[in-house]
């Protein structure tokens, strides 16, 4: 359990790479046109607001990344690091509702495999 975890945030915080790079205008994506709104383009955050948003895009994704090789690694602290990531990158995919909705699927299926492998005690750590 604990090394599918580990592959499913690495793949999940690469997913996350084109949050930061379209609000920082790194890359043109396609189907993700640059926008300075969230929630369904209620709040207008403007240019350096959405920016903002999308460095977190990016603390969010290096986050899954290092709980993804902590995971791999059998590092005590890999659980607790992977529950904290997950949450947050649940509030971001809400902000970018509809257009993170596999984003919330995916974190609530990581926040579900975390909670059950805690609970059957299938962590897999070495300390």
């Amino acid at each position: 359990m604990r090394i599918a975890l580990g592959v499913l945030m690495l793949l999940h915080g690469i997913a996350h790479l084109p949050g930061f790079l379209g609000s920082w205008r790194l890359a043109t994506l396609e189907g993700m046109p640059y926008k300075t709104t969230i929630l369904s383009g209620r709040l207008d955050l403007g240019d350096a607001g959405i920016r903002v948003v999308g460095a977190a895009w990016l603390v969010v994704a290096l986050g899954f990344g290092l709980a993804a090789v902590a995971a791999l690694a059998g590092r005590a602290w890999w659980w607790p690091a992977a529950l904290g990531v997950a949450l947050a990158s649940l509030c971001l995919s809400g902000l970018e509702w509809p257009e993170a909705r596999i984003g919330v699927a995916v974190n609530l299926a990581i926040l579900a495999a975390l909670l059950a492998s805690q609970r059957l005690g299938w962590t897999g750590v070495t300390a």
